[in-house]
């Protein structure tokens, strides 16, 4: 098995670090210190090098520490066939910047599949009690980092849906443009369309995998299940036969849409739905089965990279033990060993009682990390 480790981190001007230089050498990496410290920014820069986003803002100048103009994040991963270097530049008045093995990248797809993560919070519990926008989210992080392609498709998806949207307001004062209407339908399908497959496959392959895992978790008493939801009806599932269907979608609707100034049709309108035993887990799933949901999601999220990848991704915790009971807790441990896991902790006595190898320990307070290998277990 292949066993991703990232090996260093830097920080320079980022959120409220001035300078931070990290090295870790374990399985097993704690961050400890009350709230509102720092900790949780640092799993948020070790998932901004995994994908070129945070998973707090959309604005990356919120990144950079106040009164600065540049922010840097640096890491160093080891994989299989050796070390590489990633490097995020933010500034406040220009475009972020990645450097891979420190050669600019040219688009942003070219990070993905570098250092691959999966990121477990209590805000989580939105995928399950949140609206469509929080699962589609969930999906296209997840695909992104296994497949650049799906990246790059997305974002041309979202271009060419702000350009037909802006087409269709436009058309209602001026009706002759409608005529230019078919070139943004099939431009939209091209990328829709292998969008969809992907996201039909993931959820596909992504319940085999959770639906065994809540199974254990529940002590075989829950069945979940999820299904893709999108508003093109499509049956084979077929890169032409969902393409065709979606510029149907799309022409029948073209009285609708100018009406409305806005595309009523697409992936940017997909969801997935979550049930237990055949029950909506959003609007009828008690707190208990909603963190049970979302914990299973997030374990398949590994198995499902390392089925893709052939290695597991890191796995970041920022408070999450806080919010499962024991034995919840120990399912979500079992997998550390098997990845490099990094937790964020408010209080010492939470230190989870795990087997490791190695255990690095920091202390995290007002922006700085302090070293305790000492600390007793």
């Amino acid at each position: 098995m292949l066993v991703l480790q990232l090996r260093e981190l830097s920080l320079k001007n980022y959120r409220n670090y001035d300078n931070l230089e990290l090295y870790f050498h374990s399985d097993l990496i704690l961050f400890i210190g009350p709230n509102a410290q720092g900790k949780t920014n640092i799993l948020e820069s070790v998932f901004l090098s995994c994908t070129g986003r945070s998973h707090r803002t959309p604005r990356d100048r919120e990144l950079i520490k106040l009164g600065e103009e540049e922010a840097l994040i640096r890491t160093r991963v080891e994989k299989e066939l050796g070390s590489s270097e990633i490097s995020i530049l933010l500034n406040m008045r220009d475009k972020k910047k990645v450097l891979i093995n420190k050669t600019p990248a040219a688009r942003l797809g070219e990070l993905m599949g570098h250092l691959n993560s999966v990121l477990f919070s209590p805000d989580d519990l939105k995928l399950v009690r949140d609206g469509p926008a929080e699962r589609r989210r969930f999906m296209d992080m997840e695909l992104s980092q296994i497949r650049p392609r799906y990246f790059y498709y997305l974002q041309q998806y979202n271009r060419i849906l702000t350009h037909r949207n802006n087409l269709l307001k436009e058309i209602q004062g001026k009706p002759s443009l409608a005529s230019t209407l078919p070139v943004w339908d099939y431009q939209l399908a091209e990328a829709g369309s292998y969008i969809i497959q992907q996201r039909q496959l993931f959820s596909q392959s992504l319940q085999n995998i959770a639906r065994e895992i809540h199974s254990r978790i529940t002590n075989h008493s829950e069945a979940l299940t999820m299904e893709y939801k999108s508003s093109i009806p499509f049956e084979e599932g077929s890169l032409q036969e969902i393409q065709e269907q979606f510029i149907r979608e799309l022409e029948t609707r073209h009285k609708d849409d100018i009406a409305r100034g806005s595309t009523g049709r697409g992936c940017h309108r997909d969801d997935i739905h979550f049930k237990i035993n055949g029950i909506d887990v959003r609007l009828f799933g008690s707190q208990g089965q909603k963190r049970t949901t979302v914990l299973s999601l997030k374990l398949s999220e590994l198995e499902f990279m390392y089925k893709e990848t052939g290695e597991y991704p890191l796995l970041l915790l920022d408070d999450a033990l806080s919010e499962l009971d024991r034995d919840r807790q120990k399912m979500l441990l079992e997998y550390i060993g098997k990845v490099q896991t990094f937790i964020a902790l408010t209080d010492p006595t939470q230190i989870p009682d795990v087997q490791t190898s190695s255990r690095q320990v920091f202390r995290i307070q007002s922006g700085a990390a302090y070293p305790e290998e000492s600390l007793s277990f």
